[in-house]
């Protein structure tokens, strides 16, 4: 497919930030997604169904589920290096205390809505079971993360099943993805405009060769007076149309979480994917969210060099008084340009799952509006920021 349509459209046409020229810093990869770190593969469960009054158990459904794989489905099971963030914790990611002691993840990482985290780690545990039994004879610590969708959804319904854990694990592919309302994303809102899915990727040039930094994004953050694009604030000219603020009567509208997904092939240590986990909150501020005490931002990055170099399993035997292992990392003092792609990513993703989306209503009737697309590019235009 042409590379301009590559990044200006999503699989099925709908349009990402690029295509209403917004200015951004950095290089893509081919499909300006996380699927550019060689290896990596997304996969959606979304779960639309009823409308209408709440009936708790019953719906209206507005959810999903998206998975994440760092070397594939076959890769299941191998370790890769990695580090999280908690920039702010009304949230949940769970085994983030084995990946503070070990430095690594092996499993599929899942991101769902808040009620839901449990069935998913079932579900990793069950993939894993059922296609991986070397993999799960020993403890399986699963990394599930979650953002709240219960202005839209029916959040205390047991809508996500196990089923659809697994699903999303076996739908999982390279290339392009899909943005907006898909997968764990399907309900959630961004600024106070529709939000959900956002990827994005930079080619960062080292020596001899280049890496690609990859950035997911489940975005369900900001208020709307908070937005801002290509460094314009937005709040007041794109205030219009915001149910939100009238159903939470002046209540935590920055209310909502982000989960931020980095994958790189660039060698790093734990520390340093760690330290490219703290770059994401940079990225969102440069879409203007302060970062509110109800909103659970957390991150996770892992790199895909050094396969296996941290698995302290040994499927094949206990190590030996005179095991080592070894890893290739990038020098600290040769980091900047990593740090730089992880905010530049991080920016672009959140566009994308705004840009990529449509109105939706939910339970009660509650709505959401899409970003506007042609009252964003006026306002943009006026200020100078894109040409007229």
């Amino acid at each position: 497919m042409h590379k301009l349509l590559t990044q200006t459209t999503t699989p099925t046409g709908k349009p990402r930030a690029r295509a209403l020229a917004i200015p951004l810093q950095g290089t893509p990869g081919p499909a300006n997604a996380i699927t550019d770190v060689e290896g990596v593969q997304v996969g959606y469960s979304t779960i639309i169904e009823g409308e209408g009054r709440l009936n708790v158990g019953q719906g209206p459904v507005r959810t999903g589920v998206t998975a994440i794989l760092p070397f594939g489905r076959e890769g299941v099971g191998l370790a890769c290096a990695a580090g999280y963030h908690s920039f702010n914790g009304n949230g949940e990611m769970t085994g983030a205390s084995w990946i503070e002691e070990a430095g690594s993840i092996s499993l599929p990482i899942l991101i769902t809505n808040t009620h839901a985290v449990g069935t998913c780690h079932r579900g990793v545990i069950d993939w894993v079971a059922r296609h991986k039994p070397d993999v799960a004879s020993q403890w399986l610590l699963p990394v599930v993360a979650e953002t709240w969708d219960g202005y839209l959804n029916d959040i205390n319904g047991s809508h996500v099943t196990v089923d659809h854990a697994i699903a999303a694990i076996d739908n999982a592919a390279s290339g392009r993805i899909e943005e907006g309302s898909v997968g764990g994303g399907t309900g959630m809102n961004c600024y106070a405009f529709k939000g959900g899915s956002g990827t994005a990727s930079r080619v960062v040039d080292y020596g001899h060769r280049s890496y690609t930094v990859g950035v997911f994004l489940q975005a369900n953050f900001g208020s709307r007076h908070e937005l801002a694009i290509a460094g314009v604030p937005l709040g007041d000219d794109l205030a219009a149309d915001n149910p939100m603020e009238s159903y939470f009567r002046g209540g935590p509208t920055g209310a909502g979480s982000c989960i931020g997904i980095v994958a790189t092939d660039a060698p790093l240590l734990p520390g340093q994917c760690k330290a490219l986990a703290r770059r994401v909150p940079l990225g969102l501020a440069r879409t203007g969210t302060c970062g509110s005490h109800f909103s659970g931002d957390i991150f996770l990055a892992f790199s895909t060099a050094n396969r296996d170099a941290l698995n302290g399993r040994f499927p094949k035997g206990a190590p030996t008084d005179e095991s080592y292992s070894h890893m290739d990392f990038i020098p600290w003092g040769r980091m900047d340009d990593f740090y730089a792609a992880v905010v530049q990513a991080s920016e672009e993703a959140v566009l994308n799952a705004l840009v990529a989306n449509a109105d939706m209503t939910g339970r009660d009737g509650n709505r959401t509006p899409a970003l506007p697309h042609a009252r964003l590019s006026a306002a943009l235009k006026a200020r100078g920021a894109i040409a007229a």
